[in-house]
């Protein structure tokens, strides 16, 4: 069995050999034949007695030689010798070699572990030729494609030129508008765009800081979206002029936040055809509030001009008739007529009265604001207007926030709260009544002070005309100046005044003022006070120290003057008229050529020459006047 078994093997061997498309033998240590199949016969044509096991290495390449399977050769016997010396080398090794009839065998020797080595022969004579037909076809458009690689190699190169600057640009460009992105968020006003539908391309993010309220991220909503409906309402007849070519630029009120705004537009062309609009929006409310104080000083001007040569007139005439009317009341007359002489007197003085008032509301009036907490102040309004209502009449006051001092006039607005309480008495009349004073902040920027009553209201004719001066429906009670000087006093501080109803029916006055907050005052210093009245400079003493400052005095100029070197003097502080040769203002000249800080308090009046002269170049304070305006006009 172990035999039959060894001899069916090694059939089945050879069978599996003789399948292999390539030609196989393997030689023994002894460089014998241990085993070939039948395509190692068929591609050498080797005889049968070549391919038995056991016959030489060495019979095998002798036959080959003679038969011319290495080509022509000199020497037979040297050429096997050659060739078996390097097959007992059995070293591995790879050649191709071209038979006598053109065909190509690669040739593939390994040697085995137990000595002798397995060869395997391969035909590779169809892929050769398919290599010499690449090769050759490759020469023939090598030309073409060297003259296209270059070609296409410079194409590259002003592609990859192009590509870097097309990239520093783009870098440039990115830059640059990062540059104007940056330059347009730092300007307190919001710039933008928007296209033909209305709707943000750009926006400089300031919306929110113009328009309190408003979201800074607008980009794609359309501007009433980003406005909301009443504002845009005001400026859409504006957009709708810019989008049909026409630059626009106006101002409205924004009236969430109360402030004043500028709005340009601009329109943006392609070509003459209007694809967008540029927009510019900026809060001018101080600008404003300035302009509208301009406005009323320098219509105040004129009426003094108009009214005071009339009031000068008009008082001479007073004068003369009050003095005959204290000269018929010295004669005997008659009841009826001594009656008649002293309502003439009565008229007279209540004229003097007119005149006085339109010398306040024409004359010159120099708001003086200051550091003024509210409730204090209201307080205080409280007490001086109620000591002149009935007790059927009640008064409350209310401030709402404004913990901190704000920065106004109290003198004025005091005059003018009083004139509205004493309209609201009238008003109210011989009834129960109620008068209410609320003040609050309206958002950062103003301070609005309402006047309520529960009187029967303004009439209609009033809510048209009551801020105009002699207008009044009290007959001859009334001489109409009243709410024009609360008018005046409000406008000349960059406010407004509005006349309306009360919800239960009484009349309404608002007043609505600049909120600003105060400057810091002035840190102590050494003073040096300059005043010949000995009780005034003891009073103004007293209050400089009060608020912290040391003080020098001097009685007069020379004496001031040996003062000014004493090493740090803070503040000179003199009385324009002293009783010396020289005035304050000689002081002042000298004492600022020392670098010195100066201020001059006086009792002229505002017209005087030497008021205007020191008013030209310092502070001026008219007395009386407090710390606080001290400090006020400093800051």
């Amino acid at each position: 069995m172990p035999e039959r078994s060894a001899a069916t093997t090694a059939r089945m061997t050879q069978a599996g050999l003789n399948l292999i498309g390539q030609a196989l033998s393997i030689y023994d240590a002894e460089l014998r034949l241990a085993v070939s199949n039948r395509m190692y016969a068929t591609l050498f044509d080797l005889p049968e007695r070549l391919t038995r096991p056991g016959v030489s290495f060495e019979e095998t390449i002798r036959f080959l030689v003679e038969r011319g399977e290495y080509g022509p050769v000199e020497d037979v016997e040297a050429t096997v010798a050659a060739r078996v010396a390097q097959a007992r080398a059995f070293e591995p090794h790879y050649l191709e070699r071209t038979r006598p009839d053109g065909r190509v065998v690669a040739v593939e020797g390994s040697p085995l572990p137990q000595g002798g080595w397995v060869t395997v022969y391969t035909d590779i004579t169809a892929m050769k030729s398919q290599e010499r037909l690449l090769r050759a076809r490759s020469e023939v458009l090598s030309e073409q494609l060297l003259a296209r690689a270059e070609e296409l190699a410079q194409a590259n190169r002003k592609l990859a030129a192009a590509n870097t600057a097309l990239e520093e640009a783009r870098v440039e460009a990115t830059e640059m508008a990062a540059r104007i992105r940056l330059t347009t968020e730092m300007l307190p006003a919001h710039i933008a765009r928007l296209d033909h539908d209305r709707r943000y391309t750009f926006s400089n993010r300031k919306l929110g800081t113009v328009m309190p309220g408003a979201d800074a991220e607008i980009l794609g909503l359309t501007m009433e979206e980003a406005l909301g409906a009443p504002t845009y309402a005001k400026i859409a007849p504006h957009l709708d002029r810019a989008l049909g070519g026409e630059a626009d630029a106006f101002e409205i009120t924004h009236d969430p936040s109360g402030r004043r705004i500028r709005v340009s537009f601009t329109p943006d062309r392609d070509g003459g055809e209007v694809v967008g609009v540029y927009a510019l929006s900026m809060d001018i409310t101080e600008e404003a509030q300035a302009r509208s104080a301009l406005a009323q000083s320098a219509g105040r001007q004129v009426a003094a001009q108009l009214t005071s040569g009339m009031a000068h007139d008009f008082a001479n005439l007073l004068t003369v008739i009050l003095g005959l009317k204290d000269k018929l009341g010295g004669m005997a007359l008659a009841p009826e007529a001594r009656a008649a002489v002293e309502a003439i007197g009565v008229a007279a003085t209540r004229g003097g009265m007119l005149i006085d008032q339109i010398s306040g509301l024409s004359g010159p009036r120099d708001l003086a604001p200051r550091a003024t907490e509210l409730r204090a102040f209201l307080g205080e309004v409280a007490v001086l207007g109620g000591a002149s209502l009935p007790e059927r009449v009640t008064l409350d006051w209310t401030v709402e926030g404004l913990e901190a001092p704000v920065l106004l006039d109290p003198d004025a607005l005091r005059d003018a709260a009083l004139n509205l309480i004493l309209n609201a008495r009238d008003a109210i009349g011989d009834a129960a009544g109620r008068i209410t004073l609320i003040a609050r902040p309206l958002r950062d920027t103003w301070l609005e002070i309402e006047v309520a009553d529960t009187g029967p209201g303004f009439s209609k004719q009033a809510l048209e005309r009551g801020l105009e001066p002699f207008f009044t429906e009290k007959g001859e009670e009334g001489t109409g100046l009243g709410l024009s000087m609360v008018y005046d006093v409000v406008k000349l501080a960059g406010g407004r005044t509005r006349l309306g109803r009360a919800p239960g029916g009484g009349a309404l006055v608002t007043l609505r003022l600049p909120l600003r907050q105060p400057p810091p005052g002035p840190a102590p210093m050494l003073v040096l006070l300059v005043e010949d009245a000995a009780h005034i400079r003891e009073a103004v003493r007293d209050r400089l120290v009060a608020a912290g400052h040391s003080v020098l005095e001097a009685a007069g100029v020379a004496e001031a003057r040996n003062l000014l070197d004493i090493e740090g003097i803070g503040l000179v502080l003199t009385d324009i008229m002293l009783k010396t040769d020289e005035t304050g203002l000689d002081l002042a000249r000298d004492a600022a050529a020392r670098g010195l800080a100066v201020a001059l308090m006086t009792s002229l009046q505002a017209d005087a020459p030497l008021y205007r002269d020191a008013a030209a170049h310092w502070p001026v304070l008219r007395k009386p006047f407090s710390v606080e305006k001290l400090a006020a006009v400093l800051a």
